[in-house]
């Protein structure tokens, strides 16, 4: 990692230390991306066994995944992993359905009644990522949410071959329709829907940089889909003072940079000692991972920024906007408030992102690459859709009507007005009568 050190570099620098790398080849992604598109929306299912034929590890002819396929995967499964998914299952449909909210009734004036409501957003795609690290974890993150909804159509597409853990996940969270393919023809596929696989009217769940493209270029046709949120690579910063266990921050560093050679990790620190100790921690434990190639790949682009104060790890932090925050400081929840921008923070040095991403019960779909800015992480609210009612009384009609007839007019909109004044006209008709 990169060490610099904040107070030295000019306002350019700050903010050039502070931007993502560029995501590769974006222009050659997106002519890809549109060419899958173009053939699953005119040769669908066709389209989709020969992109599977191409792309994928083990091709299908038959895209949807069996019943009876998914009864020989949860009779493979152990009962220890059986019993983690269910039980991280439980603390993240508690914390979601306590985000359900009642209808907002509210009388502004006398005889005017607004009301806030809210409904399911009908039929819904998930998107599980397959590959070298299939999650389960993000079937539930998923479902759960669309369940607690009442949407009353649930789409699940996963890469083949959909793993053991992904499909007993699926079955838990009642997910019926369960598709194994990936890859932008899987976005392509929920967004217009093929002979076997629906049309839905919002896509969730990350991807690689075709499933992120995908899901753009689907969300901005209209005949295609919404989508959850803009994403680009996975990260996560660490703001830690003198008294940050250095193992501890290495091990959030390293969560994050084995998820893919393109992730970020950056650590922001008072302490020169600290900055230099987690250096060695990364090394030490680097060396135990798995995935150890791909961590290093991911720590070549990321950055440690020594700053003077915790006032001013605050400020970085905000302008960075990262996917995940971890503080670990003396007292971590003092500096809640000055914390502005970030998907999710971890607060102290018992709570590594490694909760969150599994089982704490939060959502682990967040807003990545800057985006924490103006973007929430993924709740209830996401797969719902909110709409106003109104109703007026005569007594609100007559109290409220004449403030729209001099706002109608002052804007030049007669007709406006005059929906008010013919109705106040026929009140004082009625009262003469």
């Amino acid at each position: 990692m990169q060490t610099l050190i904040w107070n030295q570099l000019s306002p350019a620098q700050q903010a050039e230390a502070l931007t993502r790398p560029a995501l590769d080849n974006e222009a050659n992604v997106g002519a890809v991306v549109t060419e899958i598109i173009t053939a699953v929306k005119t040769r669908g299912d066709d389209a989709l066994r020969e992109l599977s034929q191409r792309f994928e590890r083990a091709p299908r002819q038959t895209l949807r995944v069996s019943e009876a396929e998914i009864d020989a995967a949860c009779a493979r499964l152990g009962d220890d992993i059986k019993a983690a998914i269910l039980a991280a299952a439980t603390n993240i449909r508690s914390f979601h359905a306590a985000q359900v909210q009642p209808p907002l009734r509210l009388e502004t004036q006398p005889g005017v009644l607004c009301e806030l409501r809210t409904q399911p957003i009908g039929r819904v795609g998930l998107y599980v990522p397959g590959g070298s690290a299939p999650l389960p974890s993000t079937v539930m993150m998923l479902a759960i949410p669309a369940a607690i909804a009442g949407c009353r159509e649930v789409v699940l597409c996963t890469p083949s071959p959909a793993s053991d853990e992904i499909l007993f996940a699926a079955r838990a969270c009642g997910v019926k329709q369960l598709f194994a393919i990936g890859g932008a023809q899987a976005i392509a596929a929920m967004a217009y829907g093929t002979q076997s696989i629906p049309k839905v009217d919002k896509i969730f769940g990350p991807g690689n940089s075709y499933v992120t493209e995908a899901k753009g270029q689907v969300s901005r046709d209209w005949r295609g889909a919404a989508i959850d949120m803009p994403a680009g690579p996975s990260e996560v910063l660490v703001i830690a003072d003198d008294t940050a266990n250095a193992a501890f921050v290495a091990s959030d560093l390293l969560s994050q940079a084995e998820h893919g050679p393109d992730s970020q990790v950056v650590l922001v620190t008072t302490s020169a000692p600290l900055a230099e100790a987690v250096k060695g921690e990364l090394a030490r434990q680097l060396e135990q991972l798995s995935r150890r190639d791909i961590a290093t790949q991911a720590l070549a682009a990321s950055l440690t920024i020594l700053c003077d104060n915790l006032d001013q790890a605050c400020a970085i932090s905000n302008a960075y906007a990262p996917e995940h925050l971890i503080v670990q400081t003396r007292s971590p929840r003092d500096l809640l408030g000055g914390l502005e921008n970030a998907g999710s923070i971890f607060l102290g040095q018992w709570t590594p992102e490694s909760v969150g991403d599994y089982a704490s019960g939060t959502n682990h779909t967040l807003p990545t690459y800057g985006y924490a800015r103006t973007c929430s992480s993924l709740g209830l609210a996401d797969y719902q859709r909110r709409f106003t009612v109104q109703e007026l009384s005569a007594e609100g009609i007559q109290g409220l009507g004449p403030i729209v007839q001099c706002i109608a007019q002052a804007e030049g909109l007669d007709a406006h007005k005059n929906a008010v004044t013919l109705r106040l006209n026929a009140l004082q008709q009625k009262e003469r009568a």
